[in-house]
């Protein structure tokens, strides 16, 4: 299985939605702030989460004798 999630690319985009919202008046700046700092919050426990989730152990990253 691959597992193509791109923490970088989300933040981004979550971020875009954000300030989109800002410029057509739906929020104000100091709900952009808060709503970026949340955000950027949800960003450190994905990156967390996904950091060294994946690793091969020893006795299967060995050839078969």
């Amino acid at each position: 299985m691959t597992y193509n999630f791109d923490p970088d690319r989300w933040l981004e985009a979550h971020r875009a939605v954000l300030e989109a919202c800002r410029d057509r008046g739906e929020i104000d700046d100091a709900e952009l702030e808060a709503e970026l700092f949340e955000l950027d919050q949800r960003y450190e426990d994905i990156v967390a989460r996904l950091d060294g989730t994946y690793e091969i152990s020893a006795s299967r990253s060995e050839p078969n004798e």
